[in-house]
């Protein structure tokens, strides 16, 4: 009883980390231990999107303040702008929903959005509406994987809890160090260069 207490309190943590940090990885292990159980799939989707919804904003504002030092740092971003910088202009709802779906530009594109005229006003709900189903979506995934597997495998798969645990404190931490990693780096690359050098 303990372990499942602990997935309850962990996992909704790990999950809210993960999402606010990168995404889909803990969420799908998250709809995995929904449908074993040993967390509640509404919560899983409610959190998932909570912390998506703050990390896009994040980007967003990063965008909105220093969106030309980024596009000069990062060049994936550029190569990321020249794909959601038309879309925006065309059909900006619609982008802000489905940036966060597209390969290459899933943590790029909130900072992107960020670079143009879109307003706050304007991102903040269809950003929400946007966390919601992509949130669902993954937690969804992780749902159907669980059934699957418990499908194939019986009761073996009631195992994982330590596996989930694992994997969500590694997933996490990686996360965590790759995004204070770049961090640091805009940092570094917003400082202006001393007088000496």
């Amino acid at each position: 009883m303990e372990n499942v207490a602990s997935i309850a309190h962990y996992g909704y943590l790990a999950t809210f980390v993960g999402t606010l940090l990168e995404g889909e990885t803990l969420l799908v292990l998250s709809g995995v231990a929904a449908h074993n159980g040993y967390l509640a799939w509404p919560v899983v989707v409610a959190i998932g999107a909570l912390g998506a919804t703050l990390g896009d904003l994040a980007f967003f504002l990063l965008g909105r303040h220093y969106g030309a030092r980024l596009l000069a740092r990062f060049p994936r971003f550029v190569l990321a702008a020249q794909r959601v910088h038309p879309l925006i202009e065309r059909h900006p709802a619609f982008a802000v929903v489905a940036v966060r779906f597209m390969y290459g530009v899933r943590t790029a594109g909130p900072a992107i959005i960020g670079t143009t005229r879109l307003p706050l006003s304007t991102f903040v709900p269809l950003n929400v509406v946007g966390a919601f189903a992509w949130s669902a979506c993954w937690a969804g995934v992780g749902w159907a994987f669980g059934r699957a597997a418990t499908r194939l495998l019986g009761d073996v798969v009631r195992g994982e809890r330590e596996l989930f645990i694992a994997v969500g404190t590694i997933v996490a931490a990686v996360a965590i160090a790759l995004h204070l990693r770049r961090w640091h780096a805009r940092r570094r690359a917003a400082q202006p260069p001393s007088a000496g050098k």
